[in-house]
């Protein structure tokens, strides 16, 4: 009877043992949703409705898909550089001693991530309509310009003009300006790589640049690189698009196998095709300044104290 009355005693203990692990686990799995508003090295910080700003912690094990479907049963991996701020994603893990939550998985929807690079690229209405009022304000100069030959009445007309080109040339300025130069980040760091025509290999005269800028970002706390493809307007627009991508592509390469720089510390590199054009495009000079991948160090100004 003893024995009986023992091993009922034991099998009590062990189902409330396992119903005590199982409510722990439940407990510390989290299953966040929200909106990446920063990355800072390998954390970045996710705005949600319910519990405010949290902060996830990357590891080299986090597991990041892309899902598609109605039922979100198709997934597709990526890597963690794909988790670019203004990406609405959901986090699963559990918190750190830091109340910190170390994610497990991240997923989001392909739509969402190309909303998200296309705000990162500029590629937006308003810089859309920035580059044809530009397009527009040039055919209007030249038309002007010979205007001038024939009329010297109008050159007051044209003085109106050339103030109004410059107006909306420092606007499209504006428009143009990238993911680095938010007001949120400090650009602790800059290096430009220029390519060759239709070439996306990096001369060997920049390797010691991008290791020193590598070196460089590893004494930064919470840094993070970005890398920006461009290219000149030379050749047809998908084609342009495709070299900037794989000239980004190419530094962001050289950066992590050569200068040892972690994926959890670098934002999705961006194709920026011809967006954004540092020189006329009419001389082989210009267009040699406009093949180029700028790459950056960033800092979120919170952690800089600034």
């Amino acid at each position: 009877m003893n024995k009986s009355r023992t091993e009922r005693i034991v099998f009590v203990a062990s189902l409330s043992l396992a119903a005590l692990l199982l409510i722990c686990g439940v407990a510390a799995a989290q299953n966040l949703q929200g909106v990446i508003n920063g990355r800072s090295g390998a954390t970045m910080t996710l705005r949600t409705q319910d519990s405010g700003n949290v902060v996830v912690v990357l590891t080299p094990s986090t597991e990041v898909d892309e899902v598609e479907g109605l039922f979100k049963a198709r997934k597709k991996e990526m890597g963690v550089t794909a988790l670019i701020p203004g990406l609405p994603v959901q986090v699963q893990g559990s918190y750190n001693s830091q109340n910190q939550l170390v994610a497990d998985t991240v997923k989001f929807k392909g739509s969402d991530l190309k909303n998200a690079e296309d705000i990162q690229a500029g590629v937006t209405p308003i810089e859309q309509q920035a580059e044809a009022n530009q397009q527009q304000i040039q055919a209007q100069k030249q038309a002007l310009q010979q205007q001038q030959q024939q009329l010297r009445a109008e050159q007051q007309q044209t003085t109106t003009n050339a103030a109004a080109i410059a107006a909306n040339k420092a606007a499209i300025a504006a428009d143009n300006k990238r993911f680095g130069e938010l007001a949120e980040y400090n650009i602790l760091g800059e290096v430009t790589v220029y390519f060759a025509n239709g070439s996306t290999e990096i001369e060997a005269q920049y390797n010691q640049k991008l290791l020193q800028l590598a070196q460089q970002a590893k004494g930064i706390t919470a840094y993070i690189i970005q890398v920006q493809g461009y290219a000149s307007k030379v050749g047809s627009a998908a084609l342009n698009q495709r070299l900037s991508m794989e000239r980004a592509d190419h530094v962001l390469e050289f950066l992590e196998q050569q200068g040892n720089i972690p994926l959890t510390n670098v934002l999705a590199p961006g194709a920026m095709g011809t967006s954004t054009q540092v020189a006329p495009d009419a001389t082989a000079e210009g267009q040699a300044e406009n093949r180029r991948v700028v790459v950056r160090i960033l800092q979120n100004k919170g952690i800089a104290g600034t």
